[in-house]
């Protein structure tokens, strides 16, 4: 018979995994292209010095994904997990229209 004090049991595992799927994510997580649906629709681009400054003015020079607040991979990677783009790997040197500077 499952009982009130046996679900209580089980939750702190329940929320160890949820807790944990993130991270798994971020190391597993696919690669992003510019033709990915979801990449296109942010305007991303792979080399940020190839965005359109006339298509996306807010874009500038120097704006990175690897300065992007959304952007969760380590100091000096080449590439990591973005949380605009669930968390899908994107190039350091990148940049999408959702850029937020890190504080």
């Amino acid at each position: 018979m499952n009982t009130r004090r046996s679900f209580l049991k089980l939750l702190p595992a329940a929320f160890g995994a949820c807790a944990l799927a993130p991270s798994l994510l971020a190391q597993t997580g696919e690669k992003a292209t510019e033709s990915d649906p979801a990449a296109a629709a942010l305007g991303y681009k792979q080399d940020a010095t190839k965005t359109d400054p006339t298509k996306y003015p807010q874009y500038k020079a120097g704006s990175v994904c690897a300065n992007c607040a959304l952007y969760a991979g380590k100091p000096g990677d080449s590439s990591g997990p973005c949380m605009a783009l669930a968390n899908k790997v994107v190039d350091a040197k990148g940049w999408c229209m959702v850029y937020a500077k890190k504080p």
